[in-house]
C-alpha cells in the first residue's frame, strides 16, 4: 500500500468531513490510520434501512463514552442522518468522520453540513509522488490512477464496470436523472468536449437533449466530483478574453474509458487531451492536500492563444502549458509570453514529454513525469534560471 500525501487532523476533537470520487481509497485510508473507532457504512442495506427509518438509533450503536473516532461511510446516502450527528457532537461530544461523493448535494438536501462544527477535506486519485518509482505515465494516461487500476488483473474491465456501476446506475438510483439512455449518450459527448470550452448548445444537439437537461447533467458530474468546471482566468484582464468555462472528467483513466474511439480518431489528440487531464488531476490534488488557497483556472482570448492552467493565490500566480510533444518550438511558448505581457509577475512552465529541463526566455521546460512526482515542491518553490537558446530555432 502506498503512503498517501493526504492528511488529516486525527488528533484532535472536532469532526470532519472527507469527500472525494468513489475508489479514490478514503475507506482503505482511514482503515490504514485508525484503530480505536468504530465504522458504518451506508451502503448496507440493512444499515441504511434501519437508519432512514429511525435516524435516532445511531446513538444505540455507539458505546456509552466512546471516546474513539466513528466513521460513517457515503453519508450523502442519507443526509437526514447528520441532523443526529451534529445532536450527537453537541450532546456527547463524540468525534465523527463523514465521508462522502459530495459537499454540494448534501448542501442541496437542504443539509447544513454540520452548522460549520466540521472542516470538508478532499481526497484525489493516486499521484506520481506517492507511487514513486512505481509511476508509468503510460499506464496513467490510458488507464487513470485510481488505485484498483494497480491491482486489477483486467483493468479495462474495471474501468467499464466502474463507470457502468457508478457512474451510471448511481445516478439513476438516486434518481438525480430518470432517462438513463440520455444520460449514457451525454456522457458520451461530453468526453468529446474534455479539455474544451462548454457549448451547451452542441452538446445537447449532439446528446439529442435540451440544452437545460446538459445543464443539469454537468452539475450531476460536478455533484457526484465526477466532473470539474475549470473557469477563465479574468483578474485585471488587459485584453478581451473568453467567459465559457473549460470541463474536465477527473481522472484520465475515466475519460478513456467514456470517449469512444474509431478509425477516426487520432490517438495524439486524444492522448494530448488525457495529459492535460492528468496534469489537472495532479494539481488540484496538490492544492488540496497542501491546503494552499490556490484557484485553478485557465486562460484564453477570443483569437486563440490560450495557456492551460493558472494557478492564482497567496504564494503567486503560476501559468502552465501543456503540450504533448518531445521537441518544443517557439510556437509553444507564444501563448504564454502573451500571458506574462499582461502579468509580469506570472512564472511561466511549459510541461512536455521530452527528456530534460530546458529554458527558454521566462519560460522554464519540465518532463512531464519530473512534474508530476515533484508537483508540491514545484508549487512552493520559485525556481530562476539563465535562458539558453530554443533547440528549434
Amino acid at each position: 500500500m502506498y503512503k498517501r500525501s493526504l492528511s488529516l487532523p486525527l488528533d484532535v476533537n472536532k469532526s470532519f468531513f472527507l469527500f472525494g470520487p468513489r475508489g479514490v481509497g478514503k475507506t482503505a485510508w482511514l482503515k490504514q490510520h485508525l484503530n480505536n473507532n468504530l465504522y458504518y457504512d451506508l451502503l448496507n442495506s440493512e444499515l441504511y434501512t434501519t437508519l432512514a427509518a429511525h435516524p435516532e438509533r445511531l446513538e444505540n450503536l455507539i458505546p456509552p463514552k466512546f471516546t474513539g473516532w466513528i466513521v460513517i461511510d457515503e453519508v450523502q446516502k442519507l443526509p437526514i442522518l447528520l441532523n443526529e450527528v451534529h445532536r450527537l457532537i453537541e450532546a456527547q461530544g463524540y468525534r465523527f468522520i463523514l465521508t462522502g461523493s459530495s459537499a454540494r448535494s448534501l448542501r442541496k438536501k437542504g443539509v447544513n453540513l454540520l452548522a460549520g462544527r466540521a472542516i470538508n477535506y478532499y481526497m484525489h486519485p493516486l499521484t506520481a509522488e506517492e507511487l514513486g518509482k512505481d509511476f508509468s505515465l503510460e499506464q496513467a494516461l490510458q488507464f487513470g490512477l485510481l488505485p484498483a487500476t494497480l491491482k486489477e488483473p483486467n483493468i479495462k474491465r474495471y474501468l467499464s464496470s466502474y463507470v457502468h456501476n457508478y457512474v451510471r446506475e448511481e445516478v439513476q438510483q438516486e434518481g438525480l436523472t430518470r432517462n438513463i439512455g440520455d444520460f449514457t449518450r451525454f456522457l458520451e459527448t461530453m468526453s468529446f468536449s474534455q479539455g474544451n470550452l462548454i457549448n451547451i448548445t452542441a452538446i445537447g444537439r449532439d446528446a439529442a437533449v435540451h440544452r437545460k437537461v446538459v445543464e443539469n447533467y454537468i452539475t450531476i458530474l460536478e455533484d457526484l466530483l465526477l466532473g470539474y468546471r475549470l473557469y477563465p482566468f479574468t483578474k485585471k484582464a488587459k485584453r478581451h478574453l473568453v467567459t465559457h468555462p473549460k470541463f474536465y472528467f477527473f481522472d484520465a483513466g475515466i475519460f478513456n474509458q467514456i470517449r469512444p474511439k474509431g478509425p477516426l480518431d487520432s490517438p495524439n489528440e486524444i492522448g494530448g487531451v488525457a495529459l492535460e487531464t492528468l496534469f489537472l488531476q495532479h494539481l488540484r490534488a496538490a492544492i488540496d492536500y497542501q491546503e494552499t488557497g490556490d484557484q485553478l483556472y485557465f486562460w484564453r482570448t477570443p483569437a486563440g492563444q490560450e495557456v492551460d492552467f493558472i494557478v492564482y493565490g497567496e504564494k503567486g500566480l503560476l501559468a502552465f502549458e501543456v503540450k504533448s510533444t518531445t521537441k518544443p518550438c517557439s510556437a509553444d511558448f507564444k501563448s504564454l509570453k502573451a500571458f506574462k505581457e499582461d502579468y509580469p509577475m506570472a512564472k511561466l512552465f511549459l510541461v512536455y514529454r521530452g527528456a530534460r529541463r530546458e529554458y527558454h526566455g521566462d519560460v522554464e521546460v519540465i518532463p512531464i513525469t519530473e512534474t508530476l512526482q515533484n508537483l508540491s515542491i514545484l508549487l512552493n518553490l520559485r525556481v530562476t534560471a539563465s535562458p539558453i537558446k530554443s533547440a528549434c530555432e
